[in-house]
């Protein structure tokens, strides 16, 4: 991604950056002209705010507008980041191997290759109560719009291609692609084109009641047959604990 505002971004952050990538709707495959720019990363405190008596701050959140571009930054610290990776947590592996990366370094393109082993079977857990906490959402509001809609498919599908194949793909266009849902085109036809908080009609509530419980489960389906492991194992713990150190250490410490 080469929008300077969003490298303004990076360049404005207080600590390094492991890397910052795009999340949101631009990731999803639905972005409408005056949607968000949400960017994601790790950063890594210095060795002095994680020993002394000031700590620096695990995770640092910020909303504003640059140059006419609403951002929305959120950084974790790389041992906070690393924490939720061994949580089979979706929504970090999301954020990293996302491919629309605005800064990146050799350390994420280590974590990317150690972070194969989080994609697991219990990710289920995730992407399940995710779209759980998207349908209430959706089905409580009145009456319901079609950007909520969108975002619990994409969760839904996500999960489903994670738990079959292993690969993380957060792009709804894409997963569907795999899944083939004949009316996911039109709803973000609707979004793009700036009908976001259009309305889904009466008769239409059932038809999405129905298809959420019908991807429910075949998203648990997916995980009883996924080959994935059940969760990390102790070898890619012990891999992430070594690169966090690696990273920790100044060169000069290190030699």
């Amino acid at each position: 991604m080469t929008d300077p505002r969003l490298r303004a971004e990076i360049h404005a952050h207080p600590y390094p950056l492991l890397f910052a990538t795009v999340s949101g709707a631009h990731l999803y495959g639905f972005p409408s002209a005056d949607s968000d720019h949400d960017l994601r990363g790790v950063h890594l405190l210095p060795l002095e705010h994680l020993v002394g008596l000031s700590t620096g701050e695990e995770t640092i959140s910020l909303e504003h507008v640059r140059d006419g571009a609403e951002v929305d930054l959120v950084t974790h610290e790389a041992r906070k980041f690393m924490r939720l990776l061994l949580r089979n947590n979706g929504y970090v592996l999301e954020q990293l191997y996302s491919p629309l990366i605005v800064h990146t370094t050799a350390g994420h393109d280590e974590l990317k290759h150690i972070a194969r082993g989080c994609i697991t079977r219990g990710c289920v857990r995730h992407y399940a109560g995710f779209a759980a906490g998207q349908w209430r959402l959706w089905e409580g509001e009145q009456p319901p719009r079609v950007k909520p809609l969108l975002y619990l498919y994409r969760v839904l599908l996500t999960g489903i291609v994670l738990l079959r194949t292993g690969r993380v793909n957060a792009s709804l266009p894409s997963c569907n692609y795999d899944i083939g849902l004949p009316y996911i085109d039109d709803l973000i036809a609707r979004k793009v084109n700036g009908d976001e908080q259009g309305l889904i009609a009466g008769a239409d509530v059932e038809f999405h009641r129905a298809e959420y419980l019908r991807l429910r489960a075949m998203l648990m389906e997916s995980a009883e047959r996924s080959t994935l492991p059940d969760a990390p194992s102790d070898e890619t713990r012990r891999a992430l604990h070594d690169l966090l150190v690696r990273l920790r250490m100044p060169p000069s410490a290190a030699a």
